[in-house]
């Protein structure tokens, strides 16, 4: 078989019968876990052996848990915990005790009740706002009419590599995203140093809800496509 770009969400075989999920499974010409097997091995031995075993096991665990009815049978499943309350069991399993928060200055009073539920479970809370250093938008070029406002005054950049940086030189030993603009949030995990996870994307449109565009794709939503 020639090797070929991977394509999982192109997939349309059922989840219980694809080689992924099932050692007699089927593939499509596309899947990465024929075609890509060198490296999908190397992957599962870093993963299993490496420096990252434990981060990895406790996800896993994490995940199993994140459910209730398990003994009732797979098709009985329930969600159990909010992302909220997983990422601070996540934090306990792993024993993390300097959570940083980088967050946007559009959702400081989220950031405000976030900080302060993850302190009264004992965590010790550094955070920064992304606006933080109140550089103008004209060191990077930015023009009046470029700007949120248009205009020509005072507007600071968002600063997604001082907000990681900051965090690093502060100690934190897991990193929480909160409402980070696209491509400001790319740039804050090219920087930390610590491992990072998502509370909340940023949807100016929809709440911060970026999948009702998508579960709304043949209806109110079909204008997206092309």
């Amino acid at each position: 078989m020639t090797r070929q770009d991977p394509g999982c969400a192109l997939c349309g075989i059922e989840p219980s019968e694809r080689i992924c999920n099932n050692p007699q499974g089927k593939n499509p010409p596309f899947c990465p876990t024929v075609n890509f097997s060198n490296t999908v091995k190397s992957a599962v031995n870093e993963t299993c052996n490496g420096t990252i075993k434990e981060f990895a096991l406790n996800a896993s665990i994490q995940e199993s848990e994140a459910y209730s009815g398990k003994e009732l049978g797979y098709a009985k499943l329930k969600p159990a915990k909010s992302r909220i309350e997983e990422i601070m069991d996540f934090a306990k399993r792993m024993n993390y005790r300097k959570l940083g928060l980088a967050f946007c200055m559009g959702l400081r009073s989220e950031a405000k009740a976030v900080e302060k539920l993850f302190s009264d479970h004992g965590f010790e809370m550094v955070s920064v706002v992304c606006k933080v250093g109140g550089e103008p938008k004209e060191s990077l070029g930015i023009k009046g009419h470029e700007k949120v406002r248009c205009a020509e005054i005072f507007e600071a950049m968002c600063n997604p590599v001082a907000q990681a940086e900051v965090l690093n030189e502060a100690g934190a030993e897991f990193n929480i995203l909160l409402g980070l603009c696209v491509g400001h949030d790319s740039m804050f995990f090219k920087y930390a140093t610590a491992p990072c996870t998502v509370l909340a994307v940023k949807d100016r449109l929809l709440g911060h809800n970026p999948m009702a565009a998508i579960y709304n794709l043949d209806s109110y939503y079909r204008g997206l496509k092309a």
